[in-house]
């Protein structure tokens, strides 16, 4: 990872946050396959062609190549409805993930309650502090996994995509098909403000979207009863949702004001965990795997995991926070700070520093990090 160009002195957020934190209610830290590697893994290529046309800035459409699917209008609208990317007033997604829920516990039926009364105030105090502790692990976690896994944005690997491109850049004359060096993102949007969107200031994968909102919608789901493993749900049947980035009131980075949108979701909390880790590809800020690996057809695949039996992306490591909390019943977490070696370090080759583990973590380590046996560490 590096500062995205558009936006060079956004530095790095939260380096430490996530190694150097107790966590709550988890019985461990949970970890992540290390994403699809550039240049050559082709999974890695599909997830690059997929946002360099689904996420690309609106003005360099016309430079996409031919054949290369444009984000839609609904794509874009999806993108901006999930944001809340820290807009003044908006705030960050635990915040939208709190009044989703909270239209979940004002309308649905309590299944444990005759009568089919929603929540008692006992049952909600339970209900937004096993959401609450969820999410909080899921920050921690995501970001312990953001800095041990390192990985480029968009708006750096599609500008690098080629040998010639970047700090270790070797001689070339043309440039590979799939590099484009003037690309740029729909961005996260810089919504009540005029300036640039951007690209967020910390690694890409896992994404912090997929994985607070897997933690908060799948823990949401237990509490009312649903099997873990369904892909369904009656959560939000007859209700909607609007968006406070699309409220009709709040205003784009031009000074326009968006339109309202309400929305609804008919397979219910499942259905909101899955576009909401879509939807960063759609701004163009994060790969597909940072929310979950895919399969031949594009569709997600939940259960892929690497000869250590570890899964990839966000939506995958939400779900195991929010199982294991409800599991045993959110008792307070024994689980201290990570030993931790910094992304930084003399340790750590080269400067795109695009995946990998901590030497404490060797079962991780990805080719062409250096070992805690080489002398220079």
């Amino acid at each position: 990872h590096r500062p995205d160009p558009d936006n060079p002195e956004q530095g790095y957020h939260a380096p430490f946050y996530g190694a150097g934190s107790k966590l709550f209610a988890v019985t461990g830290r949970h970890e992540l396959a290390a994403p699809p590697q550039p240049p050559n893994d082709p999974d890695n290529l599909s997830a690059l062609q997929e946002v360099r046309g689904q996420g690309c800035a609106p003005g360099l459409m016309g430079t996409l190549p031919a054949g290369l699917p444009r984000r839609t209008a609904n794509q874009t609208l999806r993108g901006i409805y999930w944001a809340y990317d820290g807009a003044s007033g908006l705030g960050t997604p635990p915040r939208m993930y709190n009044q989703i829920v909270r239209k979940v516990a004002e309308n649905i039926p309590n299944p444990d309650n005759p009568g089919g009364e929603v929540n008692t105030p006992e049952q909600n105090a339970r209900l937004f502090a096993l959401l609450n502790v969820a999410m909080g692990d899921a920050g921690i976690l995501a970001w312990d996994q953001k800095y041990i896994h390192d990985l480029w944005r968009p708006v750096v690997g599609i500008r690098e995509h080629d040998p010639s491109m970047g700090p270790t850049g070797m001689a070339g004359n043309a440039i590979d098909g799939d590099c484009d060096p003037f690309w740029l993102p729909l961005g996260a949007p810089l919504t009540n403000k005029v300036g640039k969107n951007f690209t967020p200031p910390f690694p890409a994968y896992p994404s912090g979207h997929a994985t607070f909102g897997a933690a908060a919608f799948q823990i949401t789901r237990l509490f009312y009863g649903v099997a873990r493993d369904s892909t369904q749900d009656d959560l939000f049947d007859g209700l909607e949702f609007v968006s406070e980035e699309t409220n009709g009131v709040n205003k784009d980075n031009s000074g326009t004001v968006r339109p309202r949108h309400a929305r609804g979701f008919g397979d219910g909390l499942w259905r909101m965990i899955i576009l909401n880790g879509r939807s960063r590809v759609d701004l163009g800020v994060h790969w597909v795997f940072d929310a979950f690996a895919v399969d031949a057809n594009g569709q997600p695949d939940l259960d892929k995991q690497d000869a250590q039996g570890l899964r990839v992306g966000g939506i995958p490591l939400g779900l195991t926070i929010a199982e294991d909390i409800f599991d045993t019943e959110m008792q307070l977490s024994q689980e201290g700070p990570r030993a931790w070696q910094s992304p930084y370090s003399p340790c750590r080759r080269g400067s795109r520093l695009s995946s990998g583990a901590p030497v404490s973590s060797p079962s991780l380590r990805i080719p062409g990090r250096r070992s805690e046996n080489d002398p220079a560490c």
